[in-house]
């Protein structure tokens, strides 16, 4: 290729060069706001009650006194990616910055309950970013998973010999679940009416389960997953923890609830998985059981560069190198659900990226 570079081009070529370069570094952003959920700034900057000064965020940071300096320079590509604002104000005739909480940093406070630190803290994991440096040479081998190259084990496996990843990767999962719970409670009350039971399978700590269950009395609820991740969790009167195989069996139930778990699994796992839920459906009179999944359907019909078709690509990328599933759009749902023997199916957007999905047998 000649080195020449006519006028025409000139643009061209230094817009692909930026391009590239921010794509590069596009880790920066994911690492610096880790560095500031580390260190504990959307919480002082909450807790201080108003806009704060940088002198008065500096002072309140657990840092060494010769990195004071580095502090405005953090703030100020997280402010250019909207986790935070900033204004300025006039402070003995010179200029000083004064921070505030956008939507996005307010949902990384400690004590939100919609908080998405654990999600942050888990997927910023090195047990979890490692894999990612693998992931060509997976191509040309046979291991079934980055993650698998990696570990020399599956996640699940990994996760019920190592505590702390089963630990953090659990709290990651349920860290949505009061906004999911309040959706299905609040929005999708008429689901739950006139059945009698329900089985959350791979339900992991049981926060959606646990707030369907107070909600719905009527339902006696069962929080379905392997031993490992069930031990010791405490049930209530109308809430129980059961260790098991979703391959081998499922619990006979009225309602199935599958929640953000199918994406997890390649399509033939997946068929496995939506048989047993459909053998351990029941009916009574009129009211025929379902599954309920929560998922994505990626909407393949959003515009190149869009963020939340990004976001949804991030997630299938994810899929592939952790375990061995992926994301689909509605036609590989459709395939997947007529392929375990489900009549129909419905499909609600209503969760931002995730849809809930209805399957009626």
């Amino acid at each position: 290729m000649e080195s020449h570079i006519g006028e025409h081009d000139y643009a061209k070529l230094l817009q692909a060069q930026s391009h590239i370069w921010n794509h590069i570094f596009s880790f920066i952003n994911s690492m610096s706001l880790k560095c500031a959920v580390d260190l504990g700034i959307p919480d002082v900057i909450h807790n201080y009650g108003q806009p704060m000064p940088l002198s008065k965020l500096i002072a309140s940071l657990s840092i060494r006194p010769s990195k004071t300096c580095f502090i405005y320079r953090l703030m100020r590509i997280l402010i250019h990616s909207n986790f935070f604002s900033e204004q300025n104000v006039t402070e003995k005739n010179e200029l000083e910055v004064e921070y505030v909480l956008t939507d996005a940093s307010i949902l990384l406070l400690k004590d939100n309950p919609f908080s998405m630190t654990p999600f942050l803290n888990a997927m910023l994991d090195p047990i979890l970013t490692k894999p990612w440096y693998d992931l060509s040479a997976w191509l040309e081998n046979d291991d079934p998973t980055p993650f698998e190259k990696k570990h020399g084990m599956a996640l699940w496996d990994y996760a019920g010999h190592h505590p702390n990843l089963n630990h953090f990767f659990n709290d990651a999962m349920a860290c949505d679940a009061p906004f999911v719970s309040s959706v299905l409670i609040e929005k999708y009350k008429e689901t739950f009416k006139g059945f009698e039971s329900l089985v959350d399978v791979g339900g992991g700590t049981g926060d959606v389960a646990k707030a369907i269950a107070s909600s719905f009395p009527q339902l006696e609820c069962v929080v379905f997953d392997l031993p490992h991740v069930v031990t010791g969790s405490q049930g209530s009167d109308n809430l129980k923890y059961v260790g098991g195989n979703m391959f081998e069996a499922i619990p006979p139930t009225d309602v199935i609830l599958l929640k953000w778990m199918l994406h997890d699994w390649n399509d033939e796992k997946c068929v496995k998985i939506l048989k047993k839920c459909r053998e351990a459906i029941t009916s009574k009179g009129k009211y025929v059981g379902k599954v309920i999944i929560i998922d994505i359907v990626i909407s393949e019909n959003e515009k190149r560069g869009d963020k939340s078709l990004e976001t949804q690509l991030f997630f299938d990328m994810l899929m592939m190198v952790l375990v061995s599933g992926r994301e689909r759009n509605e036609k590989e749902w459709a395939k997947l659900i007529f392929s375990s023997g489900f009549s129909h199916y419905k499909i609600t957007p209503v969760l931002g990226l995730r849809s809930i999905i209805e399957l009626y047998p």
